[in-house]
């Protein structure tokens, strides 16, 4: 069956598959495959508004649909009444660190903060003002005032390191809402997000002098399921993706540090320490296997993240397992994704098709002459290439297909930053030696 195309999801699809990101919207018009992944990642997300946590590891090569995949499932729990959060790593944003590497991540999750309402991020005023009306609500049934309503219901933060804070600066947010503060409701927001960096600023816009630093990450999370869940939402779902940048980091101490940021947040999401959230880190299978480097390289989290061996000698797939290692589109899928770029394309309209369906298969001839099976298994510039060559067609409707499919370029998706150029540029290449003092002379 046709699916009729909405002009802003067309032009958002095709713009952003054009530059190689992932669309924020209309991804149910283009998914193909993977049932069984997202069938598992339901059951965590139903997990999580039982008041459960989930954590998972997606691993899958570069160009090979994780982000993608991270997408839907964000989709999902924002369908379920989840609120998500989702960030990027970087060299400069970490789980860990000590110059705000960590403060720079927190504050890139909590502005990305959306709820089924408000799906395109920055929900945290929407959240904030929710909580608000709900504890009115419930002051007016209970005859009390809305401030003791507000601290009675934040209580439970106090429990929690940075507790405290969190919840005074919620109940300053509630001063500016009630009074038409602007100034103070602006500066609440700023500390929610982590933006100050000192306590000179903060005890003057706000009367405290603690604020979110890096050693505050993980424990903020915490804060935050809690507070959602105050809200009236089901709870928090946090996505990291490109973890990789861990793995690159060539400083030993700083990524054992991360590793053990992240052994800290398995152990309790195992363990049900913590209620109402989960997590999903996507990287690349040298982020996780490489025994030097890698997850691999710390013992503690070797054998926590160790595979099924069930699974592997039969060589099925565990779907269930903390480590998803995602499957590489099929070719027969890959035509199905074509075709649903072709209709996406003609908004759904199959009089407006631009090529037939043997264009389909003969561009996919032509793919894996020029790049072998990796148009199929890495498909990112498969894609773009095939939404270029329909791009051309549409402002130029004298050419046919089968004169220029030829012509269009196809590389091989590589990742840009490979591990090599990155030690190269640390000067690390040849060496034995990770630590900053490993090419120290006298």
């Amino acid at each position: 069956m046709i699916k009729v195309i909405k002009p802003k999801e067309r032009e958002t699809i095709i713009q952003a598959l054009r530059s190689g990101v992932v669309p924020r919207i209309g991804l149910q018009h283009i998914q193909v495959g993977r049932s069984e992944e997202l069938k598992s990642f339901v059951k965590d997300v139903n997990t999580i508004s039982d008041g459960g946590s989930s954590f998972r590891l997606v691993i899958g090569e570069y160009g090979s649909g994780k982000t993608f995949f991270l997408s839907l499932v964000r989709s999902i729990a924002l369908e379920k009444g989840l609120v998500t959060m989702n960030a990027d790593l970087s060299p400069s944003k970490r789980l860990h660190g000590t110059e705000g590497q960590a403060r720079r991540l927190l504050s890139d999750l909590v502005t990305s903060l959306s709820t089924r309402t408000k799906q395109d991020g920055n929900a945290l005023t929407n959240i904030l003002e929710k909580f608000i009306f709900l504890a009115q609500e419930i002051a007016q049934q209970e005859g009390v005032e809305t401030s003791m309503k507000i601290k009675a219901l934040l209580c439970e933060l106090n429990d929690y390191p940075s507790g405290n804070s969190f919840a005074y600066v919620v109940n300053k947010y509630w001063e500016a809402f009630d009074t038409g503060n602007d100034v103070l409701k602006n500066s609440a927001i700023k500390w929610l997000k982590g933006e100050y960096s000192t306590k000179t600023d903060t005890m003057k816009d706000l009367g405290i002098r603690d604020f979110l630093n890096d050693a505050s990450f993980y424990n903020t999370l915490k804060l935050y399921s809690i507070f959602v869940k105050k809200a009236g939402y089901k709870g928090l779902l946090v996505n990291l993706d490109e973890m990789v940048n861990l793995y690159k980091n060539p400083n030993s101490v700083s990524r054992k540090m991360n590793y053990e940021e992240i052994l800290s947040i398995l152990n309790d999401t195992l363990q049900g320490t913590i209620s109402n959230i989960g997590f999903i880190m996507c990287g690349t299978p040298e982020f996780l296997t490489d025994t030097r480097r890698g997850l691999y390289s710390y013992e503690a989290l070797r054998s926590r993240l160790a595979e099924n061996s069930f699974s592997k000698q039969l060589g099925l797939t565990d779907y269930n397992s903390t480590v998803l290692r995602l499957a590489n589109l099929s070719k027969e899928e890959l035509y199905v994704l074509l075709k649903n770029l072709r209709n996406v394309f003609a908004k759904g309209n199959e009089k407006d098709f631009l090529v037939p369906d043997e264009a389909l298969i003969a561009y996919m001839n032509y793919c894996a002459n020029k790049i072998g099976d990796s148009y199929f298994r890495t498909p990112r510039n498969t894609i773009k290439g095939f939404l270029d060559l329909l791009s051309i067609l549409e402002q130029y409707p004298s050419l046919k297909w089968d004169d220029i499919i030829q012509k269009i370029e196809i590389k091989k998706d590589v990742e840009p930053t490979e591990i090599e150029n990155t030690l190269t540029s640390y000067g690390e290449l040849n060496t034995n030696e990770e630590d900053e003092f490993a090419t120290f002379k006298l």
